[in-house]
């Protein structure tokens, strides 16, 4: 692997990755099982467990921005041939995740400011929309919103931020579930891709953000208690923007 995009497309090394890559909690269990080589991997589409491997690897900074990757690496890395390799690259550029050369290999693009105030600007847009449409059942989802709080005080105490990070992913992805519309969901989900790609450093490197981030999260929870969803909006716009701050100055 090698990094850099020189004029004529990217240039291939010779050097090949080995399959020992230490990926962090916010490894779909899919990726588990490829990774730890677990029985009844072989069920597995191919192609899927590409997909997983690598989307892990790039979450967790295994493959940064920058890094080009090849499809004999992969291939040997996971332990299939290059047909489902070319697959899964596909899907991660469509995610925006690598940017592909014909005949050189995928680039692991690398996250840019601008790529900060765009997934930020959408979360907002999602989530102030989920926290009104959820309002009518908010008192169901109080529960469930709870239960990740409690895990974030958890990993909090543990000094574990990816499983943090994690916790904090499942209050916002229950909120936005929650509101109903699955394609929106989606693209929920692939934005909190980006971002955990963009969080982890910030929260290792300053863990009061974590004490900083409960508290936020419980006064939505409590606001989820009153009458007025115009609060319950205001304190999502308010999460969001401090999400946002915290980026820039961990950049």
């Amino acid at each position: 692997m090698t990094s850099g995009v020189p004029e004529n497309g990217p240039t291939v090394s010779a050097s090949a990755s080995g399959s020992a890559l230490e990926l962090g909690d916010e490894t779909a269990e899919i990726a588990r099982v490829v990774v730890e080589a677990a029985p009844g991997v072989e069920k597995i589409p191919a192609a899927e467990r590409v997909y997983a491997y690598v989307k892990a690897a790039i979450l967790d900074r295994v493959y940064p921005g920058g890094e080009l990757l090849t499809e004999g690496e992969l291939a040997t890395a996971v332990g299939v041939s290059r047909t489902p390799v070319r697959e899964a690259l596909l899907r991660l550029e469509e995610s925006g995740l690598v940017k592909l050369y014909p005949k050189k290999g995928a680039l692991v693009q690398p996250v840019l400011p601008q790529e900060i105030d765009d997934v930020l600007e959408a979360r907002e847009l999602l989530e102030t929309h989920a926290a009104a449409k959820v309002w009518p059942r908010r008192k169901q989802l109080v529960e469930t919103l709870t239960q990740r709080v409690d895990e974030m005080r958890e990993h909090r105490r543990s000094g574990n931020a990816k499983s943090f990070l994690e916790a904090d992913r499942a209050f916002h992805e229950a909120i936005v579930g929650a509101a109903g519309n699955q394609i929106l969901a989606k693209l929920y989900n692939s934005l909190r891709d980006r971002q955990v790609r963009m969080g982890v450093p910030g929260i290792e490197m300053q863990p009061a953000r974590m004490d900083k981030s409960i508290a936020s999260h419980q006064e939505m929870i409590d606001a989820l208690g009153g009458n007025s969803v115009k609060r319950f909006r205001e304190l999502v716009v308010a999460h969001i923007d401090t999400a946002s701050a915290d980026l820039r100055s961990s950049r």
